[in-house]
């Protein structure tokens, strides 16, 4: 193993967390968490990790942007023909992973998905660029094509199908999805690898149970 990795060593000194500090709602703890990554400039602070399985329960995971959040849970948008769109199919279950490296925190939710109503995806394809809405025409996302010419070419294929750029439909394979979270993880950097693991369970009446976790 190169000495490099080996040798790669940082103290986590920057907080901490307790239950007397932590809100006991965990969404309102993370919009606490996510405000001041915000706040701090952290880039990207929405970019996420989502873990999804087949039924057979082989992982896979990317780097996608969490795009909205309330008490149901937490949106993301793709393209529901993808490798993670047949994964979800398959198994509904998935995991978001964020990290705010200048904050050495993280937070891990769990849940179940579920597809967000037409109405919500129509909206928020609406709002985005008008590039991207003929993106999410051209692309056949995670299917092998034979060289970028071919992707471009679909591209401006439907840019000339759809030349006003108000009048962009949202493509009926396309839309959001929503983590409906049962498990929400906070971690907080600590010295001596000693971190503080604050986790949020769900309850069978619904609600949330607070607990402390070994580092």
């Amino acid at each position: 193993m190169p000495e490099r990795m080996t040798d790669a060593r940082k103290e986590y000194e920057q907080g901490a967390l307790d239950e007397a500090g932590v809100d006991h709602n965990p969404i309102r703890q993370f919009t606490s968490w996510y405000d001041a990554a915000v706040a701090a400039a952290v880039p990207e602070p929405e970019a996420m990790t989502l873990s999804t399985a087949t039924a057979a329960g082989r992982p896979s995971a990317r780097i996608v942007l969490l795009r909205g959040y309330d008490d149901r849970g937490f949106c993301f948008f793709s393209n529901y023909t993808s490798h993670k769109g047949r994964e979800l199919a398959a198994n509904p279950y998935a995991a978001l992973t964020f990290h705010w490296v200048e904050q050495e925190r993280q937070v891990r939710i769990e849940g179940r998905v579920e597809q967000t109503s037409a109405a919500e995806s129509d909206a928020y394809f609406q709002s985005r660029p008008s590039g991207s809405r003929i993106g999410a025409w051209s692309s056949p996302q995670s299917e092998v094509i034979p060289n970028r010419a071919t992707l471009e070419e679909l591209f401006n294929q439907f840019q000339q199908r759809y030349p006003d750029e108000a009048a962009i439909p949202r493509p009926e394979y396309w839309g959001g999805y929503r983590l409906i979270p049962d498990r929400i993880e906070f971690w907080q950097g600590r010295p001596s690898r000693l971190h503080d693991r604050l986790v949020f369970s769900r309850t069978d009446g619904n609600e949330w149970k607070l607990e402390r976790l070994a580092p």
